[in-house]
């Protein structure tokens, strides 16, 4: 089979089939583009025995080659919003933590809990470890790394610091 006389007789189809699926132009244009390449590639695959349409095949492929293109943008989205939350949370973090105090004041004050809360703060705020993570390493529940946390964070807010290492 030429190549050129298959994108000629099956482009307009093909991309038709890809703007109903993505609804947008652009899309369906370098979808179809995708689609005729991984054909080329693998035109050996097909197999020509009568069971078969041509268009059939190339709209498997367009179709699979959509799919892909759907988990990539799944993909690249789910990677945006935690950069996002991440840049967010780490803001709030830093600000919650170190807010008119210096470091070095915070660290002579978490130096002064005890070895569990003090391990647990520097978990979270240097390691930058969820809780469920902390949890974890403490044999743990999720919600006692939270709480733990958090009476933690309380002792250095409110400078009550009774248990030493």
């Amino acid at each position: 089979m030429d190549t050129d006389s298959i994108y000629q007789d099956y482009a307009n189809f093909i991309y038709r089939y890809l703007l109903s699926l993505t609804k947008s132009n652009q899309a369906a244009e370098e979808l179809t583009q995708e689609t005729f390449y991984q054909a080329i590639k693998s035109i050996d695959n097909f197999n020509d025995n009568g069971k078969a349409k041509f268009s059939t095949w190339l709209c498997s492929i367009a179709k699979n080659v959509w799919l892909q293109e759907l988990n990539k943008e799944k993909k690249r989205n789910q990677l945006a919003k935690l950069i996002r939350n991440k840049n967010e949370y780490s803001y709030n973090l830093e600000e919650e933590f170190f807010n008119n105090e210096d470091k070095i004041s915070f660290f002579k004050q978490a130096h002064q809990l005890s070895h569990k809360n003090r391990e647990i703060l520097y978990l979270r705020l240097l390691g930058d470890l969820s809780f469920k993570e902390i949890g974890s390493i403490f044999g743990e529940t999720e919600n006692w790394a939270r709480v733990t946390f958090y009476r933690a964070k309380q002792q250095i807010r409110k400078g009550d610091i009774t248990n030493g290492s």
